[in-house]
């Protein structure tokens, strides 16, 4: 009788690439706070897309403590929070938006991305398909004020955004990611 070959040895799995995420960071302009402390992020292509996107990102989200959550486009006009974070899942179309203030940056996102404003940082639409939906969230329940450049009370929109806590969790990742892992060392900076 013949021996038995032995099998092979496992493959391994090939590992799933993190998608990026980039960083942006945004001083005071004079005219909007921005946050010097933490970065804007940006995670390319976390998001799945197709039908069903914006209740899967609404779920996503939710699942990671991120509520208070709406479905709608990005202002066209410039506009920050001194209250909360935000996080913007872009489920559908593209858009680009202009970060921390005129003199900021523009960044443009697509269906998949994920954005997490912190509390300060200016942002509007400088343009967008006619598809854009996005799905806005808050960590935390927190709810967030409107505040637009330039307008009086700076003093205690400065005070509100010193006053923001870091979020427990990652909007995407839940209780571990790189908004955590970035937001705390930049803190404790």
């Amino acid at each position: 009788m013949a021996a038995a070959k032995p099998a092979p040895p496992p493959v391994p799995a090939s590992p799933v690439p993190t998608p990026p995420v980039e960083e942006h960071l945004f001083a005071d302009d004079g005219r909007v706070p921005n946050n010097p402390i933490l970065p804007l992020l940006v995670y390319r292509g976390a998001l799945a897309t197709g039908p069903g996107a914006a209740a899967a990102c609404e779920a996503r989200f939710a699942a990671n403590d991120w509520s208070g959550g709406w479905r709608a486009g990005i202002y066209a006009y410039h506009h920050y929070h001194s209250t909360a974070h935000e996080a913007l899942g872009i489920v559908s179309g593209s858009a680009r938006v202009r970060l921390g203030g005129e003199d900021g940056e523009i960044v443009e996102v697509r269906a998949g991305d994920v954005v997490v404003i912190p509390a300060g940082v200016a942002h509007k639409s400088e343009g967008a398909s006619p598809d854009l939906l996005v799905v806005g969230a808050y960590p935390g329940g927190r709810g967030p004020d409107m505040r637009v450049p330039g307008a009086g009370e700076r003093e205690r929109a400065l005070a509100n955004i010193a006053a923001v806590p870091l979020p427990a969790a990652d909007p995407v990742h839940g209780r571990s990611g790189p908004l955590l892992e970035r937001w705390s060392a930049a803190a404790r900076r």
